[in-house]
């Protein structure tokens, strides 16, 4: 169990609302949905458990980046699901150019220069 918890990566704050906002650019998702889908792109390194999770989605429903509606499944199950607004759609191209930016930054400080 510590070796699973050592290979784990901390989200960076404000990170998770752009991954999430990322992930419903494909389409209305359910949050375990959003989370499975973050887990899975970034090869198990990501997961997002549900205690930052939802109150990072009901952030960004605030902001009226999202919206949510209860749905009934295929399998007669109600689930919320989530979708990308229009401003959402804006926040997340604010959101990748300010961390193409900081990735840049953070390169050039962990790899410097030769003098």
């Amino acid at each position: 169990m510590a070796k699973e918890h050592s290979n784990r990566v901390e989200l960076l704050q404000g990170t998770l609302d752009m991954l999430i906002l990322r992930t419903l650019l494909f389409g209305p998702m359910h949050g375990h949905g959003i989370a499975k889908h973050i887990q899975r792109t970034s090869d198990e390194v990501l997961q997002v458990d549900h205690g930052s999770l939802y109150p990072a989605l009901h952030r960004l429903d605030r902001q009226r980046w999202i919206t949510s509606k209860w749905e009934t499944t295929d399998r007669g199950r109600e689930m919320k699901f989530y979708r990308l607004t229009a401003a959402g759609r804006k926040q997340l191209t604010l959101e990748e150019s300010r961390w193409k930016q900081l990735a840049r930054a953070i390169a050039r400080v962990m790899r410097p220069a030769e003098e």
